[in-house]
């Protein structure tokens, strides 16, 4: 039986992931905007991921009995001062959904709820991958200062990022 301050949790957490593959979209539609073809690619692929995260969450809901309250995604930005300040942003986003994972973990362990500890384990590891991910391209975006040389090859390493949709995930 999963409680109710769980459920609520969980619940925010599946409008967070998609508001999340929300603003991904915004940066992915800024960066087509300035013909950056390999950071949109990237920014989508990481829409695609954000969506997997809610579906996973809805998933363990609802697989617990649990009902899932989907409710309105707040409009993200649409304009950034340069591809760095949109990874800068990202990055930021990236470390507000650790936060919220981290206080559902603990909220999972205060209830003593072990099946949602364990399901929040691959939630914990993955945002320390989302992290590094976007951060290993503000390093590269730094090197390259804002020389277009520099832009045009990172966008071409960037348009190789491709989505690989997790095995048996359905909602």
């Amino acid at each position: 039986m999963i409680e109710s301050k769980m459920i609520v949790a969980i619940n925010e957490q599946i409008n967070a992931e998609f508001y999340s593959a929300y603003l991904y979209l915004s940066m992915a539609s800024y960066f087509e905007s300035k013909n950056l073809m390999g950071f949109a690619n990237w920014m989508r692929v990481q829409a695609m991921e954000e969506l997997t995260h809610a579906r996973r969450f809805y998933a363990f809901l609802s697989s617990r009995s649990a009902r899932i309250i989907l409710t309105a995604i707040d409009a993200p930005p649409i304009e950034w001062t340069s591809p760095l300040h949109v990874f800068e942003e990202a990055l930021e986003h990236e470390h507000k959904i650790t936060a919220s994972i981290n206080s559902l973990m603990n909220l999972s362990m205060d209830l003593r709820d072990h099946a949602m500890t364990s399901f929040l384990q691959w939630f914990v590891t993955e945002q320390v991958e989302e992290e590094s991910n976007v951060d290993a391209v503000i390093q590269s975006l730094k090197l390259v200062d804002n020389q277009a040389a520099g832009w045009f090859l990172l966008d071409k390493d960037l348009a190789t990022r491709a989505f690989l949709p997790p095995v048996g995930l359905t909602i």
